[in-house]
């Protein structure tokens, strides 16, 4: 173990660490889907509420997840299984639970949820908690396999702008170009492949050479582009309306489902529960601060959700356009609003840029938790895992991208899941975005807080996380808020109220239960929406647009 842990790369310090998972947090949710649900949600109110719930929930977990990943130095199976108990009995209260479900589910008839769910009851009981590593794997697979989709419409609308391409006069001509554009197999796949190219090619180099010297170059590019399109757009004649709309609270729009959406995404944006920033901790060296690094990430990360929204708003209102059109704001509207703008097509180029910037930051942290798992547990070279399950995750890739906006493609492969498993709604695109974004990854990031609060222990988790952070345990909350942490009368032993104590007191209580919610709503086994007698009426004086299929990213 000592030996396989000596050869094990490393970052070369803290810097190159905090870029690196401050660029995998950072993806497609911050800069496309973070403005469009704010401006569903009521603007500065549902700020505020992100805020919280990234207190609540964000930093308690991400912290679990960095400390698992540097004690073991393994990838997410080959940390739990490391830490695995001999005998849990929380485990096996889990595993007798599926097992009697599936057995249920049997009884009525429905042999694919029966047998899926028996089956996973059974793995319970042999694996234990290692399976929680194995699902963050899956989950990587499986959401590189549609978010590079995804970012593959980034990579086209990138070069359609360069070729001034977007110059679109009004919202339902960008609707229709967007829509014939993803539905083009042509230029769905080579786009889709354009981006898993680009992945494979930094994870390929390694941790150092690749994956953080690109984020010391991709991170201050995305922060600079950002700057670059927040000035552009407050110079915009009535961008100040933007501006107010964003950051004044009205919490008279905020509803129960407001609440519940910023919680979910307050997850979802950081990436956590899919093993990316547990790979990412296990290159950590035993001297970095991990509180501080948490706390550096998450900044980052919530800078550039907040960064985003202030450089659409203030365009969009600019140009008199709703802000509240959904998942449609960046590929439709925002196009729409760039051409209204002096040298439109270079701002479209540049905002292109961004998107494809804050897309391949996360990508490539997704295909290294497969890397990571065949290079620990399987003994692959990094070069062989990297190109094996590249291709392999581009071809399901293909499917999806073949497959946004129906099964005509693939009557087969539907009919199959329909006659194991009942109906299947939407496309094979929504299959997998479904699976990994409202299962796997709650479910993981669950599973990580009652596995370091109760089995492995906030004890041993807080002796991880002292090396490098002494203060984190040992002093005051109190003293170190006052500035009196170097004070020795203000820092008795008898205190209680540390950082430590607090953030054990979230990770096995509120975390797993603000996630627990979240995952119920989602998968839609708890409503706690309020219903409306009417929608609000829109703005005046502002055009309406329907929105886009929407695909939720991590």
């Amino acid at each position: 173990m000592a030996n396989e842990s000596s050869a094990r790369e490393h970052w070369s310090g803290g810097l190159g660490f905090i870029l690196a998972a401050a660029g995998s947090a950072i993806g497609l949710g911050n800069i496309w889907k973070f403005p469009y649900i704010t401006g569903e949600n009521g603007g500065g109110a549902f700020v505020l509420v992100y805020l919280l719930c990234i207190t609540v929930i964000g930093v308690p977990v991400m912290l679990c997840e960095i400390t698992l990943g540097r004690h073991t130095q393994r990838n997410p199976v080959g940390a739990f299984r490391m830490l695995n108990p001999p005998v849990s009995r929380l485990a096996h209260l889990i595993g007798l639970c599926m097992v009697t479900l599936g057995l249920v589910l049997l009884a009525f008839r429905e042999w694919g949820w029966g047998v899926a769910t028996l089956g996973l009851g059974l793995a319970v009981f042999k694996y234990g908690w290692v399976l929680v590593g194995g699902l963050g794997v899956v989950a990587g697979f499986c959401i590189l396999s549609f978010y590079s989709v995804v970012a593959g419409w980034t990579v086209g609308y990138t070069w359609k702008a360069m070729a001034g391409q977007l110059n679109f006069t009004d919202i339902p001509t960008a609707e229709a170009a967007f829509g014939a554009f993803i539905v083009d197999p042509w230029w769905a796949i080579g786009c889709h492949a354009v981006f898993m190219l680009l992945c494979i090619l930094i994870v390929y180099r390694g941790v150092r050479a690749g994956i953080e010297r690109w984020s010391k170059i991709l991170m201050p590019v995305l922060f600079g582009i950002l700057v670059v399109l927040i000035v552009r757009g407050l110079t915009l004649p009535g961008a100040m309306a933007g501006v107010q709309f964003y950051l004044s609270p009205d919490f008279s729009k905020l509803t129960t489902n407001s609440i519940l959406i910023a919680l979910g995404h307050a997850f979802f944006s950081l990436s956590l529960g899919m093993g990316a920033i547990m790979t990412y901790g296990s290159y950590v060296g035993k001297n970095q601060n991990l509180f501080l690094s948490t706390l550096s990430i998450v900044v980052l990360d919530t800078l550039v959700a907040l960064m985003a929204g202030l450089a659409m708003f203030p365009a969009v209102f600019a140009k008199g356009f709703n802000p509240a059109v959904g998942p449609g704001l960046v590929f439709q509207v925002l196009p729409t609003v760039f051409a209204h703008i002096p040298f439109g097509a270079f701002w479209a180029t540049i905002f292109f840029i961004l998107l494809l910037v804050a897309a391949l930051t996360s990508g490539i942290s997704l295909l290294e938790v497969v890397t990571a798992y065949f290079v620990d547990e399987r003994k692959w070279t990094r070069h062989r895992a990297t190109v094996v399950f590249g291709i392999v995750i581009f071809l399901l890739g293909s499917l999806c991208a073949i497959s946004v906006t129906g099964w005509e493609r693939l009557p087969r492969l539907h009919d199959v899941l329909v006659a194991t498993f009942g109906s299947v709604k939407g496309s094979f695109f929504d299959v997998m975005d479904n699976l990994a974004s409202n299962w796997m990854l709650p479910l993981g990031g669950l599973f990580i807080s009652l596995f370091v609060g109760w089995i492995w222990g906030t004890k041993r988790a807080v002796d991880e996380i002292r090396q490098g952070s002494h203060n984190f345990a040992d002093v005051h909350l109190i003293s170190l808020l006052a500035g009196l942490k170097d004070d020795p009368g203000h820092n008795d032993p008898r205190h209680v109220i540390t950082l430590a104590s607090l953030w054990g007191i979230f990770i096995r209580f509120i975390s797993p239960v603000a996630v627990l919610i979240a995952f119920l709503n989602t998968i839609g086994w708890l409503d706690l929406t309020k219903k409306k007698s009417a929608p609000p009426p829109p703005p005046p004086a502002i055009e309406q647009a329907e929105p886009a299929q929407e695909s939720v990213e991590p």
